[in-house]
């Protein structure tokens, strides 16, 4: 005997894929996805129009249902897993997120297309927002379908572990004087798919010497291998040349001021520091929110 509750998921997977992603979410029961289907077809609706007139669902979950099955993956406003500031996790259509979005193209135009896996991202002043922007810099990279590694290299204020609600106690700075390897210290948020994030780890006393040493430039070379995409998030070049370290290893740089807070000479002194360097400056990113 075949149970009642069995068939009308597969009758429902043959009608609407959309239907199956919603019950899995808990969105809906399998009597109310049979509800829907049934309006659907006596009433020549569309799926989500025949769930929004029997007040089953809304916009937003069928916005959310349509995003996991074409793959890309975003959290709906009332899961409380990260920090609201990720909006590219949770609102993937503001206007916000397509500036990202188009950051991310230039970024592949200038940057990863050349073949390079690593990009800096370094604030030119303290408060410049480059935590928050390399974060959701990295989720628009991992909704391409790019396996993408965030990697938070500041080591003296890190912001990641806050930013994501990570647990994970061993970090880069662990893994640098061997106390980890780096596949124990990885954090993968299966929430996004295609993302992991190697959180800062122990707040060492010598971060720039552990940001110098060749270990760092071994670890990223390896990471090279594993991942498309990596993004360092670093530590500001007001008090600390820590970047400046990063950024040498990675070879390219994007740099992050604060609209109406940074000052033009910080800019302009990183700037020099990193051509001094022979670093080359992919872009600049004016931080309005």
């Amino acid at each position: 005997m075949v149970d009642n509750q069995n068939l009308s998921l597969q009758r429902s997977q043959r009608f609407d894929i959309i239907g199956k992603v919603l019950v899995d979410m808990g969105k809906l029961s399998v009597e109310s996805l049979n509800e829907i289907l049934r309006l659907q077809n006596e009433d020549g609706l569309k799926f989500g129009e025949a769930a929004k007139k029997l007040g089953l669902l809304d916009d937003s979950d069928i916005q959310h249902a349509l995003a996991l099955q074409f793959e890309y993956p975003y959290l709906s406003e009332n899961q409380t897993l990260f920090s609201k500031d990720l909006i590219a996790a949770y609102s993937p259509y503001s206007h916000q997120v397509e500036a990202l979005r188009a950051l991310r193209s230039q970024l592949i135009l200038r940057w990863f297309s050349e073949g390079h896996k690593a990009l800096a991202v370094i604030p030119a002043s303290t408060g410049a927002g480059a935590s928050y922007l390399a974060a959701n810099l990295a989720i628009v990279f991992s909704q391409l379908g790019q396996k993408t590694l965030l990697i938070d290299a500041n080591l003296r204020n890190p912001k990641q572990h806050q930013l994501f609600n990570l647990t994970l106690k061993h970090g880069l700075s662990d893994v640098l004087i061997g106390r980890a390897d780096f596949q124990h210290a990885f954090s993968r948020i299966d929430a996004l798919l295609d993302l992991t994030i190697l959180g800062a780890g122990t707040i060492p006393p010598n971060p720039q010497e552990l940001l110098n040493n060749i270990r760092f430039t071994q670890l990223l070379n390896q990471l090279s291998e594993a991942f498309d995409v990596i993004i360092i998030d670093n530590a500001s070049t007001e008090s600390c040349s820590d970047a400046q370290a990063v950024a040498l290893r990675s070879q390219g740089a994007l740099i992050v001021s604060k609209k109406d807070a940074t000052e033009v000479v910080h800019v302009e002194n990183l700037r020099d520091q990193l051509n001094l360097a022979s670093v080359r400056i992919v872009g600049s990113v004016l931080n309005e929110f």
